[in-house]
C-alpha cells in the first residue's frame, strides 16, 4: 500500500510471495447465493409457479413497495412506450437512436446461415439454424437504470429473427424511467411489465395469466435475479449468471493517470461489489494513477458506492512486463479489458480469455456500455474462460439436417450396425441394416 496516499485501493506487486494468494482473495467473488436467498427464491418461483398473477402482484408490491392490484397495472402499453420516446430531449431522442443503430449494424455481422452439402452418393448433410419464438429480457432497475440494456438485449433478438420480446423492469416505489421506455419503444418490445426480482423470472419462466411463457431469459439482475434463472435453467434457456461489473486496465505509462482514474471509477461506480484493477510495470505511474483517484473520487456523484468498490475489490498491480501483464489478463478473464498501450494489435495473440477488449488509449469502456455496437452483456467472474459476450446466436438455435440418398443410407447403414452391435443396442443395429442394399 501507498505511503503517500490514502487507503482507497490495494496496491500489490507481482513480485512480492504472496501476491497470488492476495489476488485470489480480490478475485473471490461467489455467485451462488447463500441458502436464505435459495430458500426465499424457490418459494417465490413455487408461488408464480401456483399462483400466477396474483403471486407476482403480491410479491411486486412487497418488494416494490407498490399498491397495485392487478397485473394490468403492471404492463405498460405501446402508447407508453411511443409517449416516453417522443417526450425526450432531441439530443436524448437521437443519442438513443444513434446507438441502437450502431448496435444493429454490429450484430446483424454475427447473423449465421444454414447451409448444406451433398455427398457423392447423393446424401444430404447440413445444418438449420432457427430463431428463438419468444425472448425474455430483464433489465435492472433500483439503484440505476438501464435504456442501453434494453437496446443491447432487444436489438441482437430482433436481429436473430425473435417473433415476440417481453421484458421486465422494476420500478421501486412505482418511478418510471423515461429512457427506459423510450429504449423499449425504440428496440420493438412487444410487452413490458414493471415487475423485477426472482417473481418477475419466474412469470417469464413458467407463463401467467398476463405474461407470456418465453424460451430464454437473458440481462442482469441481483442476486435474486441470478438464482432465480439459475433455478429456472432447463425449463427456459438463460443467457449467463452474471456477477458484479468488472475492468481490467493495463496501461504502458503513458496514458493520461485522470483518464485512467476515470476508466476505473467507470466500473466501480455501478455498485459496491464492482471491480476495478489496473496493471503496469511503471512504478511511478502507478502513483499517479493513485494521486488522481484520490483527487477524483470526490467529485464523483455516485463517489460513496465507488469508493466502497475500490476499497473492497479494486487494486492497482505493479508486474514487471508485458508478458506478465498478458499471463495476468489470461488469469483473471475480465469482463472488460482496456489495452491502453502504443500498439494494442501486438496483444490480441495472446490474449485468450476476456469478455470485449479496448484498443488503444482512446478506447474507453464506456464507449462499449453505450454506443459503439458490440454487446454490453459480457461474462463476468473469470467466466471469459468459456463463455462470451451476448449475441445474435443467442437468440437463436440449430438443427442437423441429415437426408440419406438409398446408396448413402447402405454404406452408413454398415457402419453403424457395427458400432451398434458394439454397444449391445441390436434394434440399433437392425435398424440400420434394414437400409442394406444386399
Amino acid at each position: 500500500m501507498s505511503d503517500k496516499f490514502a487507503a482507497t485501493i490495494a496496491r500489490l506487486s507481482t513480485v512480492d510471495g504472496t501476491f497470488h494468494q492476495h489476488l485470489d482473495a480480490l478475485l473471490d467473488w461467489e455467485g451462488v447465493s447463500d441458502k436464505a436467498v435459495q430458500a426465499r427464491v424457490e418459494e417465490i418461483l413455487a408461488d408464480v409457479k401456483q399462483r400466477g398473477d396474483s403471486a407476482v402482484v403480491e410479491a411486486t408490491n412487497r418488494f416494490d413497495r407498490l399498491s397495485v392490484e392487478s397485473m394490468e397495472q403492471l404492463r405498460l402499453t405501446p402508447e407508453q412506450l411511443k409517449k416516453a420516446f417522443d417526450g425526450l430531449s432531441t439530443e436524448q431522442r437521437d443519442a438513443l437512436s444513434a446507438a441502437a443503430e450502431r448496435i444493429k449494424r454490429y450484430h446483424e455481422r454475427q447473423k449465421p446461415s444454414s447451409w448444406q452439402y451433398e455427398e457423392a452418393d447423393g446424401t444430404v448433410l447440413g445444418q438449420k439454424v432457427t430463431p428463438l419464438d419468444r425472448a425474455g429480457i430483464y433489465v435492472p432497475g433500483g439503484k440505476a437504470s438501464y435504456p442501453s440494456s434494453v437496446l443491447m438485449n432487444a436489438i441482437p433478438a430482433h436481429v436473430a429473427g425473435v417473433r415476440e420480446i417481453v421484458m421486465v423492469v422494476p420500478t421501486p416505489d412505482g418511478v418510471l424511467n423515461d429512457l427506459v421506455l423510450a429504449a423499449a419503444h425504440l428496440a420493438g418490445v412487444d410487452y413490458v411489465f414493471t415487475i423485477g426480482g426472482a417473481q418477475a423470472v419466474a412469470a417469464l419462466a413458467y407463463g401467467t395469466e398476463s405474461v407470456p411463457r418465453v424460451d430464454k431469459i437473458v440481462g442482469p439482475g441481483n442476486i435474486y435475479v441470478a438464482t432465480a434463472k439459475r433455478a429456472v435453467f432447463g425449463q427456459v434457456g438463460i443467457d449467463m449468471i452474471a456477477g458484479p461489473s468488472e475492468i481490467m486496465v493495463v496501461s504502458d505509462g503513458q496514458t493520461d493517470p485522470d483518464w485512467l482514474a476515470m476508466d476505473l471509477f467507470s466500473q466501480a461506480e455501478h455498485d459496491e461489489d464492482a471491480q476495478a484493477i489496473l496493471v503496469s510495470w511503471n512504478a511511478a505511474h502507478l502513483d499517479d494513477v493513485e494521486a488522481s483517484i484520490e483527487r477524483l473520487l470526490p467529485t464523483l456523484e455516485r463517489e460513496n458506492i465507488a469508493r466502497a468498490s475500490l476499497q473492497r475489490r479494486g487494486a492497482l498491480v505493479l508486474c514487471q512486463d508485458q508478458a506478465e501483464a498478458i499471463a495476468l489478463i489470461n488469469r483473471i478473464a475480465p469482463e472488460h479489458l482496456e489495452l491502453s498501450v502504443d500498439t494494442p494489435s501486438g496483444w490480441l495473440e495472446d490474449i485468450r480469455h476476456a469478455g470485449a477488449i479496448f484498443m488503444g488509449r482512446h478506447t474507453s469502456e464506456a464507449l462499449g456500455d453505450y454506443c459503439a455496437g458490440p454487446n454490453h452483456v459480457l461474462p463476468t467472474s473469470g467466466t471469459a474462460r468459456f463463455s462470451s459476450p451476448l449475441g445474435v446466436y443467442d437468440f437463436q438455435k440449430r438443427s442437423s439436417i441429415i437426408h440419406c440418398s438409398p446408396e448413402g443410407a447402405s454404406e452408413l447403414g454398415k457402419i453403424a450396425s457395427v458400432l451398434a452391435r458394439g454397444e449391445s443396442l441390436t434394434a440399433h443395429a437392425r435398424s440400420a441394416e434394414y437400409r442394406i442394399n444386399n
